[in-house]
């Protein structure tokens, strides 16, 4: 009798076994493919140069990634209008949320440069430095024909205040050359 139980334990054990190691694969497999889909995330992604009248030049790139406050990434500003005005900055991206096709981004400025026109009031490159800006992009998908772009100092010149995350104006300027691409995704809603 006692070598039935000894026999039946083993057996048990074996089948325990079995089951543990098929129940790894499963839960790794499954958690490879979570892993995978949870690396779907928002982004906004181009460059372009903005319509304007002829001397009027102004560019930007945005590459951002990742959603609300844990978005990262890069962006970078220049305009230029004539031989006396010339400002540029770049900085790192702190929020990024996405709509469809349309991204509001913003960014902490960590380089600049400021060559202003005599009676133009702006900031100084050092008093930009540190403030946050923000971004709007409207991805017609139209291989850039037709995008749109808002920035948060629209209105007021460059403030030397910060917006607050994700604010920015409407996408009211439209490229000349250039494309942005949109990856809109939101985190699933569960619960009430």
């Amino acid at each position: 009798m006692t070598r039935i139980r000894r026999r039946s334990f083993a057996t048990a054990a074996v089948s325990l076994g079995v089951c543990a190691a098929a129940a790894v694969v499963s839960v790794t497999t499954a958690g490879g493919s979570a892993a995978a889909e949870s690396k779907d995330e928002p982004s906004v992604v181009g460059s372009g140069k903005l319509k304007r009248n002829p001397g009027d030049n102004a560019y930007f790139t945005i590459d951002a990634h990742g959603f609300g406050g844990e978005a990262r990434g890069t962006f970078d500003v220049s305009h230029q209008y004539g031989k006396k005005f010339d400002v540029r900055f770049k900085g790192r991206i702190d929020c990024l949320l996405t709509g469809g096709p349309v991204a509001v981004a913003t960014g902490i400025v960590t380089d600049a440069q400021v060559k202003a026109a005599p009676g133009v009031p702006m900031p100084s490159a050092a008093e930009l430095k540190g403030k946050r800006f923000g971004f709007t992009i409207l991805d017609s998908g139209k291989g850039g024909k037709k995008d749109r772009l808002g920035y948060s100092w629209a209105m007021d010149g460059l403030p030397v205040n910060s917006v607050g995350k994700c604010v920015s104006s409407a996408p009211f300027e439209t490229l000349e050359k250039g494309d942005f691409t949109t990856h809109h995704w939101m985190p699933s809603r569960t619960g009430s």
